[in-house]
């Protein structure tokens, strides 16, 4: 009989998903598996909603945003009696391990089941940037290119009308996106939520800029930052499967008071999903191509519970526990190196 191994994307979908998904089914049918994609993240364990992978499934995908198997922010821990029924379709499968694709909560839930004997390993997938162990993930570098080229864009029409724009980009606990596409973008400040926003100082690098002759300003600010002394800021108190609250409108409130407190003339512009959308980069295409197949060598070799890191120019196998003990937040080196932009 084949041996079996499932495949599930959990969480926020990504550009390079498909990328992974193609290199397991690939490496895996090479070496005589049979690839079961699990549908719609941890849900499709629960609810058994399987589909099956080949090579004509996976044909012609890797260019494609999103992924084919669908996703959930479905957490079997909230649930009583998910995890059992995550167990038990693990075993009517007939699996003989899980790769788990996908960030922070998807890969938690993965570490959970580990220790409670289910053979799992994991790949790292977020734009946000923020899993430890691994320098980079996968749909990151999509991610800053896309909020990148809206920065360049918003330019020209903040050069021609004179005005402030402040660019909402994604970012719930860490400001990856914000820092690198804020320098690479030429923005004038970035807001992450790793240092809280004084309004003050911001409005006066904005006055100091306009003393110098300058028209207009770019703001970036992630989703996640937050005033001084001050609560994130919200679209609604609604808690996610995995207890998160939904996070947008520092955008808005920060246009409100810059334009309020220097007289300058704000817009305001929240790319949202528009930066997990679309076709991955070509460095998102490798690098999940490589995490696709270092997850199938975990399997072969039977080193469950660990995850496909970058590491340097290596992806390597680090622990599961490890890549979500906590989040890896800004280097403070490459915030200092923004600073000297600002104003």
């Amino acid at each position: 009989m084949a041996k079996k191994v499932g495949a599930l994307t959990g969480g926020g979908d990504c550009p390079g998903l498909n990328s992974v998904i193609r290199a397991v089914v690939r490496y895996a049918l090479k070496e005589g598996y049979e690839v079961v994609g699990i549908k719609n993240g941890w849900k499709g364990l629960i609810e058994c909603a399987t589909m099956g992978l080949n090579l004509e499934s996976v044909s012609g995908i890797l260019p494609k945003g999103g992924t084919i198997l669908g996703t959930s922010r479905t957490n079997p821990y909230k649930k009583e009696g998910d995890v059992e029924k995550v167990k038990k379709n693990f075993k009517k499968l007939g699996l003989d391990a899980l790769i788990v694709i996908g960030g922070e909560d998807t890969l938690g839930v993965a570490s959970k089941l580990y220790k409670e004997g289910l053979n799992v390993v994991g790949a790292p997938k977020t734009i946000d940037n923020d899993l430890s162990c691994t320098d980079v993930t996968f749909g990151f570098d999509t991610a800053i290119n896309i909020a990148t080229e809206a920065i360049d864009r918003l330019h020209t029409t903040a050069e021609s009308h004179h005005r402030i724009m402040v660019v909402e980009v994604m970012g719930r606990h860490a400001g990856w996106i914000a820092i690198e596409s804020g320098i690479a973008g030429g923005a004038d400040i970035i807001l992450i939520p790793e240092i809280p926003i004084d309004i003050n100082e911001v409005c006066e690098l904005l006055k100091k800029r306009h003393s110098r002759g300058k028209s207009f300003s770019i703001i970036v600010v992630a989703e996640g930052a937050k005033f001084k002394e001050g609560d994130l800021v919200k679209q609604e108190e609604k808690l996610d499967a995995f207890g998160h609250i939904r996070l947008g409108g520092i955008g808005h409130a920060l246009g409100d008071i810059i334009e309020k407190k220097t007289g300058f003339e704000t817009r305001v512009t929240v790319l949202g999903y528009l930066q997990r959308g679309g076709t991955p980069t070509a460095f998102d295409r490798v690098l999940g191509t490589r995490f696709g197949i270092k997850a199938m060598e975990l399997v072969l070799k039977k080193d469950y519970g660990k995850m496909a890191a970058l590491q340097g120019n290596e992806v390597k196998a680090v622990p599961l526990e490890d890549a979500v003990k906590e989040l890896k937040t800004v280097d403070m080196e490459l915030y200092n190196i923004a600073k000297i932009f600002f104003g």
